[in-house]
């Protein structure tokens, strides 16, 4: 086999297909977000970001700073080891006792990454729980999939936010039957929320535990930003609550917040958190500052709310369709892969203005998308110019505008 000629083929069969993924080369401005330096190949200019996850901006909150830097000078780079061998930092188990505090749960796990921490206890969860039946959403996170096709364990899989499905399917299981319900609160592409209070009403039911991955929700929603769990009033019903440092806390990160059995479970057992090298210490002692000032701050989800629904009206009088749905996730409708990444080409090159193409596997054929999260630091001018392009650049391509 030409293994080369393969991969070329395969290369050129995505950018055929407009799917070709190019990734923006940025410098971030710390003072200055969402405002970067876009490496280009002829030179660098400045650009707006409208598709960031940090989505608060507290990457560059000068309490976060302040904390990884006064984490380097005492402690250095890393951590040294996994967290098993000479990996366990002072930091991390602050942090571990601050997200179970945010969470009201007994204890938090802490992972590499969201993806990690989703892949890494639902897979052991699943497979090591004997007999285990998995009930998951069908528009759930790869990181998800992932981790529930590692395990092994039988899979159904539920009409995307349907509880009458989810109690349908369970119903034809003996209540025996040990189950793991597994579901997001934010989905990050469309932006609709899930009926959580519902899903628990019928896994209670079924004696089936409950698995929410709040990734998209923790640092925006709830009174302390633990996510629409605790905004609902529902987060003590569930068995175990995922989420990430590396969007609206502004680090990185993921971890799990359950019962101390459960995570002591996870911790002795999951590959994915044995094996390898703990978080650096200074990632977790900017965190511990992020989340213990969105627990008392809510200026920066005020604003944020309030940004979402001002490019949300402008878009509507401007005619650009847009999908409709109660977060902070605005989906700019396009339908066609060519054409989205058309369209974010000539926003980036001509405007300045830097959203990502969204494409299939990310999102269904037929529903390509630029993906807009506006931040408490976007400004009237920023919104204004984003509008403007938008709506020269849309006639440019060809589409029309809605009624």
């Amino acid at each position: 086999m030409n293994y080369e000629t393969f991969f070329r083929t395969q290369l050129d069969e995505l950018h055929q297909e407009g799917r070709y993924r190019v990734f923006a080369e940025l410098l971030r401005k710390a003072g200055a977000f969402p405002k970067a330096a876009h490496f280009g190949e002829d030179e660098v200019r400045d650009v707006t970001v409208w598709c960031s996850n940090d989505y608060l901006g507290m990457g560059q909150h000068p309490a976060v700073i302040a904390a990884m830097h006064e984490a380097i000078d005492r402690c250095g780079a890393g951590a040294g080891g996994t967290r098993n061998i000479s990996g366990t930092n002072h930091y991390h188990v602050q942090l571990e006792k601050e997200l179970a505090t945010l969470h009201g749960k007994e204890a938090a796990l802490l992972f590499t990454s969201g993806y990690v921490s989703n892949w890494a206890a639902l897979g052991t969860l699943a497979s090591r729980i004997p007999g285990c039946v998995v009930f998951s959403d069908e528009l759930n996170h790869a990181s998800m999939i992932e981790g529930v096709r590692q395990s092994r364990a039988e899979k159904r899989i539920f009409k995307h936010n349907d509880p009458a499905d989810l109690d349908r399917q369970l119903s034809q299981l003996p209540l025996a039957t040990p189950k793991l319900v597994a579901f997001e609160s934010v989905y990050s592409m469309d932006g609709d929320i899930a009926p959580i209070a519902e899903f628990c009403d019928v896994a209670e039911a079924h004696g089936a535990m409950t698995y929410l991955d709040e990734v998209h929700a923790v640092g925006l929603y709830g009174p302390t930003g633990a996510g629409v769990a605790e905004r609902e009033g529902v987060a003590h019903r569930l068995t175990v609550i995922e989420g990430t440092l590396g969007k609206a806390f502004g680090v990185l990160g993921g971890y799990i917040a359950a019962s101390t059995a459960l995570c002591d479970f996870v911790r002795s057992y999951a590959s994915g958190f044995i094996f390898t090298t703990a978080l650096p210490p200074a990632v977790a002692a900017g965190a511990i500052a992020s989340i213990s000032h969105l627990k008392t701050s809510s200026i920066e989800r005020e604003r944020q709310r309030e940004r979402v629904r001002r490019v949300r009206e402008r878009l509507d009088a401007a005619g650009i369709p847009h999908l409709p749905n109660p977060s902070h996730i605005v989906p700019v409708m396009v339908g066609d892969p060519v054409r989205c990444k058309q369209i974010s080409d000539t926003l980036m090159d001509r405007f300045g203005i830097y959203v990502q193409p969204i494409n299939y596997p990310t999102v269904p054929r037929g529903t390509e998308r630029l993906r807009f999260t506006p931040s408490p630091l976007h400004s009237d001018a920023d919104i204004d110019r984003l509008i403007a392009a938008l709506v020269a650049v849309w006639a440019e391509v060809g589409l029309r505008q809605a009624a």
